[in-house]
């Protein structure tokens, strides 16, 4: 009676599970894979990917297919003697060419892609990002626009402890800034990082960006975003107990747009400065 109890336990579990998902909508959004970005640069490396993916899947069949059929074919059970030789020249050749020929096939592809995310010829704008405990600056060098990027003022509130704000009611929770970075679209955009203080690091998943910002160093990359939108982002290094509170947020406008969000904010600076001046 009792094991058929536990069985029966068991099975309901087991429904219990399967049903809720399949059934909870907020599997359809979860992904196990990278994405694929909004920039060319974030879709080749998606697709190198999925190659050398597939390429270690293919590997992965045939290894294992070969391993599975020799335990099976040439059990004890069924007669089989062990080979009397110590080894074969043939097949240390064969085993040591094809994997050499498979490493190059698949670092020809994966050179040209790094070579392509490291030119930053042609760029059409500079931006300098410096990294603070714990925020981002970001300056439009030559545009002399500069500002700071800090936590959302809601998302600091409910992270407090004690706040009583329950943080899944937070739209973008710890995911939001008070100013996001602004870029204009279908634009070539060089990006100089550095750190005032200890080692950060400027990630945008769908722009396949990670850059490390170093105190004394300038590292420089650059992206191109193809859609207008908003990306968010973190710092991806640990750099103090509020790391984790740090995050980036660019918001990508239409040319035109990003041209007069420009001229306003230099507008701005140009009175703060008289302002200051007075």
């Amino acid at each position: 009676m009792s094991t058929n109890l536990r069985k029966h336990d068991f099975n309901t579990f087991l429904t219990a599970l399967v049903a809720s998902l399949l059934g909870n909508p907020a599997q359809a959004a979860w992904e196990v894979n990278m994405p694929v970005g909004v920039t060319d640069a974030s879709a080749k490396i998606f697709d190198l990917h999925m190659l050398i993916f597939w390429v270690c899947v293919v590997i992965a069949v045939i290894v294992f297919s070969a391993m599975i059929y020799c335990l099976v074919a040439f059990r004890k059970s069924k007669g089989a003697v062990p080979a009397t030789f110590s080894h074969s020249t043939t097949a240390e050749i064969v085993w040591t060419v094809i994997p050499v020929l498979i490493l190059v096939a698949m670092a020809v592809p994966a050179a040209q892609t790094l070579v392509e995310i490291d030119d930053t010829r042609d760029t059409e704008m500079t931006i300098k990002i410096t990294g603070y405990q714990w925020k981002w600056q970001y300056e439009y060098v030559g545009e002399d626009v500069s500002f700071y990027s800090n936590l959302a003022a809601s998302s600091n509130e409910t992270r407090q402890l004690r706040s009583g704000i329950d943080p899944f009611q937070e739209d973008n929770y710890l995911l939001d800034v008070d100013r996001p970075l602004v870029v204009p679209a279908d634009t070539k955009i060089r990006y100089l990082i550095t750190s005032n203080d200890v080692i950060h690091a400027w990630w945008v998943p769908d722009f396949a960006v990670k850059k490390d910002a170093i105190p004394g160093f300038i590292n420089e990359g650059w992206f191109r975003v193809n859609e207008p939108g908003v990306y968010r982002g973190q710092c991806a290094e640990l750099c103090g107990k509020d790391h984790g509170f740090m995050p980036v947020v660019v918001e990508v406008l239409p040319r035109e747009e990003f041209t007069a969000w420009l001229a306003g904010q230099q507008g701005g600076a140009a009175v703060a400065s008289a302002a200051t001046a007075r």
